[in-house]
């Protein structure tokens, strides 16, 4: 069932980008993933990897990412059971480095340097806020568009007016830009660098390779670029340690036990021109 006035493909290429998304973002889910890519592990193994997690909290999470397909239990006797990714999982990995190269670009500069997972957490975080995917989709395809013709596409259904908080909520992000109040909304630098990402999550979603992002009919074509905005940030900090390459979309990346570290509060990009839009 559509929900939204977009084309029946566009409608379900979002749905399926944001069902994806919900399967990796809560919390720890990544890291769990990141902890299992290599042989499969007992589960006493993965909980010493994951020490940070409290009693309880392991089992479910396991639970979770097994229903979504992403991680496998095979059970070799009854007291010995093993948990490894799916094929579904280890083709997800190579869009984790990708998230972090966007990252280490648009987000805000933090006071000490960011390990991978915590690139890849916070940018996650921007992505699943409520309508996202849908309002970058449009964005990105129509360039320009006011408020008003964008509640008519993204939810057809309701009063218009909503598509205040959620358009707010990503300038405030740096995702999105406006001039002012009753000027039309179009994508920021960092909106727009998005592409790769989301288009590789396209792919990966529809079950399609990875290289198939390049063709994707919004995000793969090259289109005009955004107009550069003056970003605030502290100077450039050197990388995070054993940052995995992003440039090769089929590579595997190598992720080390290392770069598992404690979550930081959630970095977004820079907003240099001040939130605006109409007001309700």
């Amino acid at each position: 069932m559509a929900t939204t006035a977009l084309p029946p493909d566009t409608d379900a290429d979002i749905a399926r980008v944001t069902e994806a998304l919900a399967m990796i973002t809560p919390r720890w889910n990544v890291r769990i993933l990141l902890a299992l890519s290599g042989p499969p592990l007992r589960y006493s193994e993965l909980a010493a990897r994951v020490s940070w997690l409290q009693n309880g909290q392991l089992h479910p999470k396991l639970k979770a990412l097994c229903d979504a397909g992403l991680v496998e239990r095979t059970e070799h006797t009854a007291r010995h059971v093993t948990y490894g990714h799916t094929e579904r999982a280890t083709a997800l990995l190579p869009v984790l480095p990708m998230i972090v190269t966007w990252a280490e670009e648009h987000l805000e500069k933090a006071d000490r340097p960011l390990p991978a997972i915590e690139q890849i957490e916070d940018s996650l975080t921007l992505l699943t806020r409520r309508h996202a995917a849908a309002i970058l989709w449009v964005l990105k395809s129509r360039n320009e568009v006011s408020g008003r013709v964008l509640a008519r596409i993204v939810m057809p259904s309701s009063d218009w007016t909503n598509i205040y908080p959620p358009l707010r909520q990503l300038v405030a992000d740096g995702l999105a830009d406006t001039e002012g109040n009753g000027r039309p909304y179009r994508l920021s630098a960092a909106g727009d660098g998005l592409g790769p990402v989301l288009g590789t999550l396209s792919a990966w979603a529809a079950g399609q390779p990875l290289d198939q992002a390049a063709h994707h009919p919004v995000w793969g074509k090259p289109q005009a670029k955004s107009a550069p905005r003056p970003w605030v940030s502290s100077p450039s900090r050197p990388a995070p340690a054993a940052l995995p390459s992003a440039r090769a979309v089929g590579s595997s990346p190598a992720w080390h036990h290392r770069d598992l570290f404690s979550h930081a509060a959630v970095g977004r990009p820079t907003a240099a021109i001040p939130a605006g839009g109409p007001r309700r």
